[in-house]
């Protein structure tokens, strides 16, 4: 079994990603883009630092992520940041 890897240390080894930010991200630059790769991983970096690392999600990682964003918004159920919350509902 392989692992996956969970970053890179220069997101412009990614050649021929196409990257996407939020709508709602304001022209200050301030926020992440993310960008699906042909292997399913999903790439996420820093708006302000192009050529910097990147952070890699396999596809039900990203998938949980967005989903608990959906459910509960950026702060978590009660507030608390989403990695105090605990582990996922299923």
């Amino acid at each position: 079994m392989t692992t996956l890897p969970r970053f890179i240390s220069s997101s412009e080894t990614l050649s021929g990603a196409s990257w996407r930010r939020s709508s709602h991200s304001t022209a200050a630059n301030n926020c992440v883009e993310a960008a699906r790769l042909p292997s399913g991983l999903t790439a996420v970096r820093d708006s302000k630092d192009v050529s910097g690392p990147a952070l890699l999600f396999a596809p039900r990682a990203w998938a949980d992520f967005l989903r608990e964003l959906a459910e509960d918004g950026p702060l978590g159920a009660v507030g608390r940041p989403l990695s105090a919350v605990g582990p996922s509902r299923r």
